[in-house]
């Protein structure tokens, strides 16, 4: 399996409420198979309130949010302030290609966490309650198909401590390119 390390944690934020914007933090911890120690979006089965009232018993596919921090810079271009933790992100990345991954890709983060990419994170309406127009912002069009950039969604296979400034390891799956569906 191809390794390749090009990318750096930006920021790590956690919040115990539903809360849109989650703080960054000095550190977070990543429990094996549950998500971020102390976030509202930790457990085994879908925290996520809307899909909770969908199906409660689903797996939590999206135990860790990932953002880009190239995204910041981009919609800052449009005229929005974006900071890390602003949309709801765990972990902010800078230098990998988040929405290029194929699902099923590792990501190692740090020295002792990783984490396995799900899929796609379904950008809500919330973004405009943070900032109107924002929305729009994340989103692209590429010929009919809808690009969403409002990050990835992950589940924990080995848990640890993540900081600002750790290292990123991506391995490809093995086998042809999966593009990531929303989860």
């Amino acid at each position: 399996m191809t390794e390749i390390s090009n990318g750096r944690v930006v920021a790590v934020c956690a919040a115990k409420g539903h809360n849109f914007s989650k703080p960054p933090l000095l550190s977070i911890r990543l429990i094996k198979g549950l998500g971020v120690e102390g976030d509202a979006h930790l457990g085994e089965k879908v925290q996520h309130l809307y899909l909770q009232r969908k199906n409660a018993d689903a797996p939590n596919l999206r135990q860790v949010h990932l953002i880009h921090k190239e995204l910041f810079d981009e919609v800052g271009d449009k005229g929005f302030t974006v900071k890390p933790g602003d949309l709801g992100e765990n972990v902010t990345t800078e230098g990998v290609d988040l929405l290029g991954l194929s699902t099923g890709t590792i990501l190692r983060l740090g020295d002792e966490a990783v984490i396995e990419i799900t899929g796609l994170r379904n950008p809500c309406h919330q973004i405009d309650k943070f900032q109107q127009g924002l929305l729009h912002a994340t989103l692209d069009k590429t010929g009919p198909k809808l690009v969403r950039k409002s990050g990835i969604m992950s589940v924990v296979l080995v848990g640890g401590d993540v900081r600002p400034g750790d290292t990123i390891r991506v391995e490809p799956p093995q086998g042809p390119h999966r593009p990531l569906e929303l989860v």
